[in-house]
């Protein structure tokens, strides 16, 4: 059973949609992460970089996730925010080891955290500081402080620490976003009541 798998069982609801966007700059893991996500049976043992987007779904009884996993090619970038509208959770995926590139990752999130179609949402932002066995790789708590995230104030968001090829903080990074996502049901439910 896949880390999704798990996710949807968690969260306890019924035949709920949940889109998730997976963003960061190219050669993060992003698409690794979203691999080791995947149900074990239908995980790829050969990852390639991701051109324009790819899109992954995954069901099970109560729920249905559907990942977009977009390239952090600089030219692809600008494809981000035709999904902003429709989803309900952000993985924003960083390079622990690339320090000369965090600038960059910095200005991509402040551009996505500003677009009119986040920036009034309430939506769960989870990062992952990945590639942690790199040798020179910042902690999670310096990659922190070089995004500035103690500024974001109008969304929840979480860091961990992550390797991805051996799936490490993926199943932390996984359990606070399905309580994000569970408590964002359950107070949109109490609103309609």
């Amino acid at each position: 059973m896949g880390l999704l798998d798990k996710l949807s069982g968690w969260l306890g609801l019924r035949k709920k949609e949940v889109n998730v966007l997976c963003l960061g700059l190219d050669n993060s893991g992003k698409t690794t992460i979203i691999n080791q996500l995947k149900p074990a049976n239908t995980q790829t043992q050969e990852i390639v970089p991701t051109i324009g987007f790819n899109i992954e779904k995954f069901k099970n009884s109560s729920l249905s996730f559907t990942v977009f996993d977009m390239s952090g090619q600089s030219r692809y970038r600008n494809l981000w925010e035709h999904y902003y509208k429709e989803s309900h959770a952000i993985i924003f995926v960083i390079d622990s080891g690339d320090k000369l590139r965090m600038v960059v990752a910095k200005e991509e999130l402040e551009i996505l955290l500003n677009h009119e179609d986040i920036r009034c949402k309430r939506l769960p932002v989870l990062f992952f500081a990945n590639k942690m066995d790199l040798d020179g790789a910042m902690s999670s708590v310096k990659v922190s402080q070089m995004l500035s995230l103690e500024n974001i104030k109008d969304k929840p968001w979480h860091i961990c620490a992550s390797n991805a090829i051996k799936g490490e903080g993926l199943q932390e990074g996984l359990e606070w976003l399905q309580e994000q996502i569970r408590q964002s049901y359950q107070n949109n439910e109490q609103m309609t009541d």
